[in-house]
C-alpha cells in the first residue's frame, strides 16, 4: 500500500513538472497580467517554435492590452486567417472582436466592420447586424459638425492622467506620475507606479497657478486610487480603490484583486480613512462612481454576475440614513455584451459614459444617453473631436458647457483634455433651404420638379416649384438625396449632407439638354452673285479687323509669357513650379485632423502666405484639389475631400480676402493615391502622404 501511494505521488509530481515545463516564461508573465514582458518573451518563443496557435493568441492579446495595435494586427491577421501551424484552425470568437477594435484604432473602420459582422454572426443573439448600416452610422457621426472644441491641459505629463474633476478653482485628477519612494512596486500591466489622486489650483482658463500635489495621505495608498466623485458640498468623496485590508491586497479564488468603492468624509479640513461601501464583493469589481445632482443615486460600473457583458453600468439608491439600496442594472439600452464604464450624471440627468460595445470610432468611445420623459434614451456617439480611434473616457462637466475628458490618442499613456460644448448634442430639426438653378446663368429654373429623399430612400418632400424654384423644410441633419428635373434640362440627383445649421441653402444646378446641331446643306447649282461676289469695302474691313485681332493675340501671348516667367522666378511666398505643362503653387502640406475638414492652425500660416501672393497677382485663378487617404468608403471619402477643398477655399476667401470667383475647388476622394494602401495597412505617414491638397493655376 505504501509503495502504491509513493508511486501515485511520484506520478503526480512528474505530471506537475511536465505542466510547469509546458508553461513558458512568456505564459507566466501573461497569466500575471505583465503583458509588456509577455510580448517580448513570446517574440522569442516564435523564433524558436514558429506560429503555433497558443503563441499567436497570447502575443496578439499582449500587444492589444498594451495598446500596440499595429503589432497586434500583425498577429491577429495570422490567427484569423488560419495561417498558424496547428491543424485545428478554429479560434475563440473574442479575437474577431479584438480584430474589429484594432482595425478601428488603425483607422480602417470599413475593414473593421467585416470582423464585427463576423463576431456578431457567431453570437446567437446578434444575427440582425447589417454591415452597410454600420458603416453608414459611423460615417454619419464622422461627417456631423463638431459639437465640441478641445484642448490638452497644462498639467499632463509623460505619465497617465485621467478622471479630472473641477471644484471651484481646484482640479482633482488621477495619475501614475510618481511613487512614494524608490522601493515602491510598479503595476505589472503598465510597468508604472500605482494610481493616486492629485490636485492643482488653476485659473479660469485652467492654467496652473500652483504646484501639483497629492490630495491627502489618508486617501492615497501604495495601491490604486482611481476614478472618484464628490458630493455637492464637497465634504464626501467616493473613490475607486484596490480591494485591500490593512494595506494588503485582497484576492478572489483565482487571485484577482478587484477594484471596490470606498467613501471618505472631510472633518475639520481633514479626510477620514476611506471605508468600503456595503455592496462591494470580493469576487468582482465595483468602480467609477458618479453621483446624481441631488445625491440620491450613486452610479458605477461593475462586472458583477447577472449583467449583459463584461462591465455594465448600475446605480444604487443613497438613503438618508447613509445606507444603500441594491444595485440596479441600467438595462440593454445602455449596456452591451462588452464594456460600459466611466459613467457621469450631468445636472439635467443625462448619462455620459464610455463603451466599446456600441458602434464607435475605435476602442472606447464616449456616448450620451438623454434623460427625457423620466427615462434614459438610446445612447448617441459624441463623435469627433471628443472621440477618436483610441480610448476616450472619463468625461465630466464642471458647468453647463465645459469640462474634462481623457484619451490616449497621442501616446500609450492617457492625457486630460478640456472641452467646451459649442453645438447641440441631441438630434434637432433645422430649417434648410433647397433650390434648383441653371448651371450657366445661376437663375432659378421655373416649374422644375423637386424630390428630397432621406438616407433610406423615403420621400421627405416632393413638389413642382414655381418661378422661385426653392423650398424651405424643417429636417434633421444627415444625408439626403436631392433630385431635380425640368423641361429642357438634364435630370440630376445630388447627394447632400444637411448641416446642424439654421437656414443653410443646398442647390442643385441643372445643365440644359444639348440641341441637335443644325445641318447647313449647300448646293453647287444654287450659286448667285450675292454668294460669290464680295464688296471691296467689306473685304478691306475684314482684313483690318483680322490684323487687329492677330496683333492683340500676339500682345496677350507676350504678356502671358512674361507673367509666367515672373511667377516661376518669384520666390517671395509659395513658389510656382511647372509639371506636365501645368503651373502649380508648391505648397507645404495642408493638414487636416483625421476625418475632419477644419483648417488646422499650422496650415493657416501656409494659406496666409498663399493669400498674400494671390493678392499681388490679381489675374491668377486657381483650382484647389483635395485628396483623402483610403480609410473609409469611397462615397465617404468623396464627401470628405469636397469639404476639405471647400474649407480651404473659404479660408482663403474669408480670412485671406481672395476673391472667391478666382478659386474653384474639387474633391477627388481616394481615387488618386500617391501610395497604394488597398493591399496593405499603411502607416500613418503613408496615409498622410495621400491626404493632400494641390493648388493649380488655371488662368493667368
Amino acid at each position: 500500500m505504501r509503495i502504491k501511494i509513493i508511486f501515485i505521488l511520484i506520478t503526480v509530481l512528474v505530471n506537475q513538472l511536465a505542466l510547469a515545463q509546458q508553461r513558458t516564461r512568456a505564459d507566466r508573465f501573461f497569466e500575471k497580467g505583465d503583458y509588456i514582458n509577455a510580448a517580448i518573451q513570446y517574440e522569442e518563443d516564435l523564433n524558436r517554435e514558429g506560429y503555433t496557435k497558443h503563441i499567436v493568441k497570447n502575443i496578439s492579446a499582449s500587444y492589444y492590452n498594451t495598446f500596440q495595435f499595429r503589432q497586434a494586427y500583425r498577429y491577429l491577421k495570422v490567427l484569423t486567417s488560419g495561417k498558424f501551424y496547428n491543424r485545428d484552425k478554429t479560434y475563440d470568437n473574442k479575437y474577431n472582436f479584438m480584430m474589429y477594435q484594432v482595425l478601428s484604432a488603425l483607422g480602417e473602420y470599413d475593414k473593421s466592420v467585416e470582423f464585427l459582422a463576423l463576431y456578431r454572426s457567431n453570437e446567437t443573439t446578434s444575427s440582425d447586424f447589417d454591415k452597410n448600416d454600420a458603416i453608414s452610422i459611423i460615417e454619419d457621426f464622422k461627417l456631423k459638425d463638431d459639437d465640441y472644441t478641445i484642448k490638452s491641459v497644462d498639467f499632463n505629463s509623460e505619465a497617465s492622467e485621467f478622471g479630472a474633476i473641477k471644484r471651484d478653482s481646484v482640479v482633482y485628477f488621477t495619475t501614475d506620475r510618481k511613487p512614494y519612494g524608490v522601493l515602491n512596486k510598479q503595476y505589472k500591466w503598465t510597468h508604472r507606479p500605482f494610481l493616486d489622486i492629485y490636485q492643482v489650483l488653476v485659473d479660469e482658463e485652467n492654467r496652473l497657478v500652483s504646484d501639483i500635489t497629492p490630495i491627502a495621505k489618508e486617501i492615497n495608498s501604495k495601491l490604486h486610487e482611481g476614478n472618484f466623485c464628490f458630493t455637492a458640498d464637497g465634504n464626501t468623496i467616493y473613490i475607486s480603490k484596490s480591494n485591500s485590508e490593512k494595506g494588503k491586497k485582497k484576492f478572489d479564488s483565482i487571485r484577482n484583486n478587484s477594484i471596490h468603492l470606498y467613501k471618505s468624509v472631510k472633518v475639520d479640513d481633514n479626510w477620514s480613512k476611506p471605508e468600503k461601501l456595503s455592496f462591494n464583493n470580493v469576487n468582482y469589481s465595483i468602480e467609477h462612481p458618479s453621483l446624481s445632482a441631488d445625491g440620491s443615486k450613486l452610479y458605477f460600473s461593475s462586472n458583477m454576475p447577472g449583467g449583459y457583458g463584461d462591465f455594465d453600468i448600475y446605480y444604487v439608491d443613497v438613503n438618508l440614513d447613509g445606507t444603500y439600496g441594491n444595485p440596479i442594472n441600467l438595462g440593454a439600452e445602455i449596456n452591451t455584451e462588452h464594456r460600459e464604464q466611466f459613467p457621469f450624471i450631468a445636472n439635467d440627468g443625462h448619462l455620459f459614459f464610455s463603451s466599446n460595445g456600441h458602434l464607435g470610432l475605435g476602442m472606447m468611445d464616449i456616448f450620451v444617453s438623454e434623460f427625457k420623459n423620466e427615462k434614459l434614451n438610446k445612447p448617441i456617439n459624441l463623435g469627433a473631436p471628443i472621440n477618436s480611434s483610441f480610448d476616450d473616457f472619463s468625461m465630466a462637466y464642471y458647468n453647463e458647457t465645459d469640462g474634462f475628458f481623457a484619451s490616449n490618442r497621442k501616446k500609450v499613456g492617457d492625457d486630460i483634455y478640456t472641452f467646451s460644448q459649442i453645438g447641440d448634442i441631441f438630434p434637432k430639426e433645422y430649417i434648410a433651404r433647397f433650390e434648383v438653378r441653371d448651371y450657366a446663368t445661376d437663375a432659378y429654373i421655373k416649374d422644375s420638379d423637386a424630390i428630397l429623399y432621406d438616407k433610406d430612400n423615403k420621400v421627405v418632400y416632393e413638389s413642382q416649384l414655381d418661378s422661385v424654384a426653392g423650398f424651405d423644410i424643417k429636417i434633421f441633419p444627415g444625408k439626403y438625396n436631392f433630385k431635380a428635373s425640368a423641361e429642357g434640362y438634364r435630370t440630376r440627383t445630388k447627394p447632400v449632407v444637411v448641416k446642424e445649421k439654421e437656414e443653410e441653402t443646398y442647390v442643385v444646378y441643372l445643365d440644359r439638354e444639348k440641341k441637335k446641331e443644325e445641318v447647313i446643306v449647300s448646293s453647287e447649282d444654287s450659286t448667285s452673285d450675292k454668294s460669290t461676289v464680295k464688296d471691296s469695302v467689306n473685304i478691306r474691313e475684314e482684313v483690318r479687323i483680322t490684323d487687329i485681332t492677330t496683333t492683340r493675340q500676339k500682345e496677350d501671348e507676350i504678356t502671358k509669357t512674361k507673367l509666367k516667367e515672373t511667377l516661376l522666378t518669384d520666390t517671395d511666398g509659395p513658389p510656382v513650379i511647372e509639371k506636365n505643362g501645368r503651373l502649380y503653387f508648391e505648397m507645404p502640406p495642408i493638414y487636416f485632423d483625421y476625418d475632419k475638414w477644419n483648417i488646422r492652425a499650422d496650415s493657416k500660416k501656409v494659406l496666409d502666405q498663399l493669400a498674400l501672393k494671390l493678392e499681388r497677382y490679381k489675374t491668377v485663378y486657381i483650382k484647389i484639389s483635395s485628396h483623402t487617404d483610403s480609410r473609409g468608403t469611397e462615397s465617404y471619402n468623396q464627401i470628405l475631400s469636397e469639404r476639405r477643398a471647400e474649407s480651404t477655399r473659404n479660408y482663403l476667401a474669408l480670412v485671406g480676402y481672395v476673391n472667391a470667383r478666382r478659386m474653384k475647388f474639387i474633391g477627388f476622394g481616394e481615387s488618386q493615391p500617391l501610395i497604394d494602401c488597398s493591399a496593405k495597412i499603411c502607416t500613418e505617414e503613408e496615409h498622410q502622404t495621400n491626404r493632400r491638397s494641390e493648388f493649380e493655376i488655371v488662368k493667368y
